[in-house]
């Protein structure tokens, strides 16, 4: 299991009833340089991204208040799931319709629009596979595992 600190920003219920609750992560780093024009080289990304901290939604089984600090988990399965299906269907979709396409057709250039083409259908898929199935990842939703107690 994959754990993090949060702070509990908000406390709701989704569509089922349940208790759910939008956290923030707060950012860490080792030296506290990060986004600032000094330091390594990840301040570059820090001046481009801004570091920005965005909020989720995960379960609150153990009905947790706003402002409380809590360690939220994700199973690491579901993240190498996840992972696997976005960055891999989408790539062998590419590939695959790459393949078919030059065996049909000699240009280049259409290839590499075909290929484009697979990459494309690809993500579309996996977005239409996500929305489908959301019981499936239901299961792979961060939860709430308990209070924070520093």
């Amino acid at each position: 299991m994959l754990e993090e600190r949060a702070v509990i920003l908000a406390v709701e219920q989704d569509a089922e009833g349940l208790p759910v609750a939008r956290l923030e992560i707060a950012r860490k780093t080792a030296c506290g340089l990060c986004g600032q024009t000094r330091g390594c080289g990840n301040s570059l990304w820090g001046r481009l991204f801004a570091h920005k901290s965005g909020n989720f939604v995960a379960q609150n089984p153990i009905d947790a208040r706003v402002g409380d600090g809590v360690i939220v988990g994700i199973d690491e399965s579901a993240v190498m799931k996840g992972a696997l299906l976005l960055y891999m269907l989408p790539l062998i979709t590419m590939f695959f319709v790459a393949m078919v396409v030059s065996f049909f057709v000699a240009s280049a250039a259409i290839v590499l629009l075909a290929s484009g083409l697979g990459l494309a259908l690809g993500l579309l898929w996996v977005k239409g596979h996500t929305m489908a199935g959301k019981s499936y990842f239901q299961r792979q939703q961060p939860k709430i595992l308990r209070l924070d107690n520093i």
